[in-house]
């Protein structure tokens, strides 16, 4: 028997209702994902399922390890075909795992294979995947629009040209909308040897020569301005911790100064920074009615000998423990003062959940039906079945479920979009489970739309992009 059958993970009939009549055929708003506009608007074929499936994976590349295969077989310099089937030998030990479970709803929605990827199944896959990755419904914009996606926000630096983008917007072929996400994470680290050769790009992308903090706000302003002409609606922020340490603006321009002579920093000083850099962004991006993302709790490049090796982004990272409530109350209450807008909240850590709920509840109302402050969906090494009903759980017992703008993918494969049929799935058990215990009654017409608003409608009102 096939294991992605019509009622996968649904274990009621509510469940199976709802997903079938109501969430399985929503479009996809993917509003953070790591995809390149680049790749997206050359649409050139794979070579092959190891191109599209492993190259940048570092979830794969994870699980690859923990199986004891080489770096060769995972970032290395073996074949394509070697590195798919130690892919294909990892998988079957991959028991509770989401990987197992993607894996095989990509298998069946993208190439129609109900077999399971084994190593005995290994050759068949390979030549059957890529056969049909020659074709042209399996170029990267095709994937995209059999996927049903509405729209994609990419993950762009403040000194991207946004020439793709450019591109795509006047493609008329092409119907999903494509567009920046903008992502200042360069310039919030100070701390980095790297960050005076990253003010002088800024400069020469923005034209304003940055010798104080009060030009690198200019500067900022100019991006800004530039990606909002550009339709950006949405800004992101990757942080292993949240900063809050006041200052005057006298003293954040002695900071600044410090570090152009290359002075070193004490951590307060560090933080008093990047402290006065989010709350000026903050309130830019409310001007411009832009949704602003903190994704916190991230412990980067963990294995130094793995990162001086092959570098950032590869599976070497994993969940901080900070503790911070007070700071991001702080924080959003000082951004509030000039202007907070809509706030999505993201945790690397579930223990934070009740933390960024509560406190970001209390920012609350602007915008009738809209919840401006939104606890992000399970992300990352939570994206699996057990997280996403933590989250949902925690949003439920904290603030109005109803309004949850639900799923993402923060994928960098043109394959991944069946992640969201994965949530979708969870979803509805989770909502059929409390009709089936009595705690909720059953209102096929209420719960109906509350799945079509959490699966789609819902964050493409709160992230208004057109």
């Amino acid at each position: 028997m096939a294991l992605i059958a019509d009622d996968f993970m649904l274990q009621n009939e509510y469940a199976k209702l709802l997903y079938a009549k109501y969430a399985k055929d929503e479009p996809i708003f993917d509003f953070h994902c790591h995809l390149e506009a680049e790749e997206i608007y050359k649409n050139q074929s794979f070579k092959n399922i190891t191109q599209v499936w492993l190259g940048g994976d570092h979830y794969k590349w994870r699980a690859m390890r923990a199986m004891g295969f080489d770096e060769k077989y995972i970032t290395g310099n073996a074949s394509d075909y070697e590195k798919f089937t130690a892919w294909a030998k990892t998988v079957p030990n991959l028991i509770g795992n989401p990987l197992y479970h993607w894996t095989h709803l990509e298998l069946k929605r993208y190439f129609d294979i109900d077999e399971v990827l084994n190593e005995k199944t290994a050759d068949s896959i390979w030549n059957t995947c890529n056969e049909l990755l020659q074709t042209d419904a399996f170029k990267p914009r095709s994937l995209i629009e059999r996927s049903n996606v509405w729209a994609v926000c990419t993950t762009n630096d403040p000194i991207d040209d946004l020439q793709y983008h450019k591109l795509l917007e006047e493609d008329t072929s092409f119907k999903t909308i494509v567009k920046p996400a903008f992502r200042p994470d360069k310039v919030l680290s100070i701390e980095k040897d790297s960050f005076k050769d990253y003010l002088a790009d800024l400069s020469k992308a923005s034209g304003i020569r940055i010798a104080s903090f009060s030009d690198l706000k200019n500067a900022l302003v100019q991006r800004i301005r530039y990606f909002d002409e550009n339709g950006c609606k949405a800004s992101d922020h990757g942080m292993d911790y949240l900063p809050y340490k006041k200052a005057s603006e006298n003293e954040i321009e002695t900071v600044f100064t410090k570090v152009l002579a290359s002075e070193p920093l004490t951590k307060e000083e560090q933080d008093s920074y990047k402290t006065a850099l989010l709350i000026f962004l903050a309130n830019e991006y409310e001007k411009r009615d832009w949704v602003m993302e903190l994704h916190i709790q991230t412990l980067r490049n963990n294995s130094k000998k793995l990162f001086r090796a092959i570098g950032p982004d590869v599976g070497n990272d994993g969940i901080n423990d900070h503790s911070y409530a007070e700071n991001l109350a702080n924080i959003l209450s000082c951004m509030e003062e000039k202007g907070l807008p809509r706030t999505i909240l993201f945790s690397l850590n579930p223990k934070d959940y009740y933390v960024l709920s509560t406190v970001g509840g209390s920012f609350q109302g602007g915008e009738e039906g809209i919840a401006k402050m939104q606890l992000g969906t399970s992300w990352w090494f939570l994206d699996h079945k057990d997280g996403m009903i933590e989250q949902m759980k925690r949003f439920a017992q904290t603030s109005v479920f109803s309004k949850f703008i639900g799923m993402l993918t923060d994928s960098r494969s043109f394959l991944s979009y069946p992640r969201h049929e994965y949530f979708r799935r969870i979803l509805c058990n989770l909502i059929g489970e409390y009709v089936e215990l009595g705690e909720y009654p059953w209102d096929e017409a209420f719960l109906g739309q509350m799945v079509k608003n959490i699966s789609f409608t819902n964050a493409k009102n709160y992230i208004k992009i057109s």
